[in-house]
């Protein structure tokens, strides 16, 4: 049986589902037929999710409750992180002991019970500073941060499972995700942010004149492209999930100002030194998934930014 063919067959767990991309992605899998459950740690998950899911509320490092659950669960899609680039800097051996541990003993779990892994990773950080654009699969790994490094180091992990345990996973890359429902102010997420600012009144804030290159993908072709993988990705394999374009954050509100100029507020630009561990450019070729699934992204940067920025103007935040 493959997901594929017959998902109204397929229990899927999404861990960490409660949140931004699960929001997007959970509704996908339930349409294609699937039994969805939802594990996060809050009490409540912080989107809303749609009828014919069910929340469990718990740490996937417990393993009692992550036994009992994947006994249950023949795909398992890993979306939980505990921190972001920012706090990882600040406090790097914790971002490894939060997120390390519960993450391999995760792999050895499923890989006993023959459970499919999708392991979302990070295509922004794990590359590190890129020797040519857009990048590929095959583009060296060096990350710069703490958070690229425990990122690549679960991915390793994954592939010594598969090598030891059998386990059978794919790892995603995605590039930077954005669209309606991002919150601003939390750390990461420049577009959001940048949109809430300028409504304020508030400056912009970018790190050096231009501000870093990034590829920018609408949440709903994230979302896709993740189905792509679980759906048609192939065994221990590895697929960006990005545009292919690069804005830099100048780029980004240049974009901007005159959206934010018809709905009657002003972009004011706020210049910090840069920091150490922003990679300066990156841009992810997604060709292989292209290729191996047929997946492309739909929503351009012109109509994902009039909609996040509705979405914000709207007071939806």
């Amino acid at each position: 049986m493959t997901a594929s063919s017959n998902s109204t067959d397929v229990n899927t767990l999404v861990i960490g589902g409660g949140g931004y991309i699960g929001a997007y992605l959970v509704p996908m899998l339930i349409a294609g037929g699937r039994r969805v459950t939802v594990m996060g740690r809050g009490e409540k998950p912080h989107y809303a999710l749609p009828g014919g899911a069910t929340y469990v509320a718990g740490d996937f490092g417990q393993r009692e409750l992550i036994s009992g659950l994947l006994d249950r669960h023949q795909e398992i899609i890993h979306l939980a992180y505990a921190t972001v680039p920012n706090t990882s800097f600040e406090n790097p051996l914790g971002d490894l002991l939060q997120n390390l541990p519960p993450t391999v003993q995760l792999f050895s779990e499923v890989a006993d019970r023959g459970g499919k892994l999708i392991l979302i990773s990070s295509g922004g950080t794990v590359y590190g500073e890129a020797v040519k654009l857009p990048i590929c699969e095959d583009h060296p790994t060096r990350p710069i941060s703490p958070y690229g490094v425990t990122k690549l180091t679960l991915e390793n992990y994954a592939r010594l499972y598969a090598v030891t345990h059998g386990l059978k996973f794919v790892c995603v890359r995605p590039a930077n995700a954005y669209g309606v429902g991002q919150r601003p102010f939390i750390g990461q997420g420049f577009i959001s942010t940048a949109i809430a600012s300028a409504m304020r009144g508030q400056p912009i804030k970018i790190f050096g004149q231009d501000g870093t290159v990034r590829d920018y993908i609408y949440v709903s072709d994230l979302a896709s492209g993740i189905m792509s993988a679980l759906e048609h990705g192939h065994m221990s394999e590895t697929y960006n999930v990005g545009t292919g374009v690069g804005l830099s954050n100048k780029g980004v509100i240049q974009i901007l100002s005159p959206l934010m100029k018809r709905m009657g507020f002003e972009t004011i630009v706020e210049h910090l030194p840069e920091r150490a561990f922003d990679v300066k450019a990156n841009v992810l070729d997604s060709t292989k998934l292209q290729m191996q699934t047929g997946w492309k992204p739909k929503i351009g940067i012109e109509e994902g930014l009039t909609l996040t920025s509705e979405w914000i103007r709207n007071g939806s935040v």
